[in-house]
């Protein structure tokens, strides 16, 4: 019998390698824009960098409420995505962010919004979003919509995710952990990365409020 040729698997390593090496150089950038403009009041602001990040999306909350991009405008919003069944990296990041949010006054935490984007649709409904959120002291709108509503979402804001198949039949989600920062007026100004504490967002959030 003649051997199998191997080219199919060889392709798979190959777009795995690719899928991976993607993930690795939107971490990258994201870090590379966060120190950029650590130290400057208003970040991004008024840059060209500014309209590198963000765009147009439509989605729905975890009550059933339509939400666009056009809902971010009004208040400071902390955009980050993930999904309801990460281990650790998504509610590391959501209870830093409440922790943040708790170090400011109460008019300035009424300034800030906190935009929770899944990128596991399939398992993330509604329902699921609302009763994951209330976990934390924060005011999270938790967005979900079909795959490619949020594939769309994810695109504006240059969002590296994909599905990572488990042996017992399940799977967990690889995905980008940046935390966006958006202005009042929709544009995108700063970035916190996985490695930011409480206390630093905090003392960033400050800056840009001030």
């Amino acid at each position: 019998m003649a051997p199998v040729p191997e080219k199919p698997a060889r392709q798979a390593r190959y777009v795995l390698t690719a899928v991976v090496m993607a993930g690795v150089l939107v971490l990258a950038a994201s870090v590379l824009i966060a120190l950029a403009f650590r130290d400057n009041p208003k970040g991004a602001a008024g840059t060209m960098l500014a309209g590198a990040i963000g765009g147009p999306f439509h989605l729905v909350d975890q009550n059933g409420k339509p939400f666009s991009d056009a809902d971010l405008k009004g208040k400071w919003r902390l955009v980050f995505f993930g999904y309801t069944h990460c281990p650790d990296v998504c509610p590391t990041a959501l209870n830093d962010i409440a922790l943040a949010l708790d170090k400011l006054d109460k008019a300035k935490r009424g300034e800030v919004g906190v935009v929770f984007i899944t990128v596991d649709p399939e398992r993330d409904t509604e329902a699921v979003l609302k009763s994951y959120v209330e976990s934390f002291d924060a005011p999270i709108e938790a967005l979900t919509g079909s795959s490619e509503a949020v594939a769309e979402a994810a695109k504006a804001y240059r969002v590296y995710y994909a599905k990572h198949p488990r042996p017992d039949g399940g799977y967990d989600m690889d995905h980008s952990a940046v935390i966006y920062i958006m202005d009042p007026q929709g544009r995108f100004t700063a970035t916190f990365t996985p490695d930011t504490t409480a206390d630093a967002m905090a003392t960033r959030l400050l800056k840009l409020l001030s």
